[in-house]
C-alpha cells in the first residue's frame, strides 16, 4: 500500500511514519497543508490511500476536509482517511458524498491501537468504509423523522455498525447474535429503504449512504 500523510503536526505526522512503515506499508509523501497535499496527490498517481488531518493550515479549519472532498471528486481510485480531533457528525456525510466505498472518518484517538488502525487503513484501501464509533453514537442519539423511522431498534443497531465498516462477522460478534441473524436484519433494512437489487449499485452502501444523510440532517 502507498500512502500520503497530511498532518501539520510534525511531531504526529513522523509518528503515523514510523508506525506505517514499520507494517510494511509505503509512505510516498508527507505534507503540513491541504495544497501540498493536492500537490503529493496529483505528483504520485499510484497513490492507494491519503491519511488527512481536518485542520489544517492558514486557518486551522476545515482545509483538510475541502481537499478530501476533492481528492475523491477527482481520484476517485484514491482511498481517504479522514482524521478528527472532536466528533463533527457533518464531516462523514460530507466526506461520503454520492460513495461509501475508499473512505473513512475515524477520531485521532484510534490511532493508538494499533492493530485496528492497520485493519482499518486495509479495509479502506480495498474499498471499505469506516466511520468512527463515537460518530455513529452521536448520530444514533440524535431524534430522527424520516426514512430511518421505519427500522426496528436491531435493524438500526445493525445498520449503525454497517456505517462503522463491520461485516456481517464483526456485526454478530458486536451484537451477540448469529451471522444468520445479521444477514435476516440486513434484508430487512434493505426492503424497509426501498434498496431493490441493482447490478449497478452496492445496496449495502447504499443503505449507509441514507443512514448518515439522514442523521446528519438533525439538529
Amino acid at each position: 500500500m502507498r500512502v500520503i500523510i497530511a498532518e501539520d503536526s510534525v511531531l504526529l505526522r513522523g509518528g503515523m511514519a514510523r508506525l506505517l512503515e514499520d507494517a510494511g506499508i509505503e509512505i510516498v509523501a508527507q505534507v503540513g497543508d491541504a495544497d501540498a497535499l493536492l500537490a503529493a496527490v496529483a505528483r504520485h498517481d499510484d497513490v492507494d490511500l491519503c491519511l488527512v488531518d481536518v485542520r489544517m493550515p492558514p486557518t486551522y479549519s476545515e482545509e483538510g476536509m475541502h481537499a478530501a472532498i476533492r481528492i475523491r471528486k477527482e481520484h476517485p481510485d484514491v482511498a481517504v482517511l479522514l482524521l478528527s480531533q472532536h466528533v463533527v457528525g457533518t464531516y462523514a456525510s460530507q466526506l461520503l458524498g454520492g460513495s461509501a466505498s475508499k473512505v473513512g472518518y475515524l477520531l485521532k484517538d484510534r490511532v493508538a491501537d494499533i492493530d485496528e488502525f492497520l485493519q482499518t487503513l486495509r479495509r479502506i484501501a480495498d474499498g471499505g468504509t469506516a466511520i468512527d464509533p463515537e460518530v455513529v453514537a452521536q448520530l444514533l442519539s440524535r431524534n430522527t423523522d424520516n426514512v430511518l423511522d421505519r427500522l426496528s431498534p436491531r435493524e438500526t443497531e445493525v445498520l449503525a455498525a454497517m456505517a462503522e465498516g463491520l461485516n456481517n462477522a464483526g456485526i454478530a460478534a458486536r451484537l451477540f447474535i448469529t451471522e444468520r441473524a445479521v444477514e435476516k436484519h440486513i434484508r430487512s433494512i434493505f426492503t424497509k429503504l426501498n434498496l431493490l437489487p441493482d447490478t449497478h449499485e452496492h445496496r449495502r452502501v447504499l443503505a449507509v449512504l441514507q443512514y448518515l444523510r439522514a442523521s446528519s440532517r438533525q439538529p
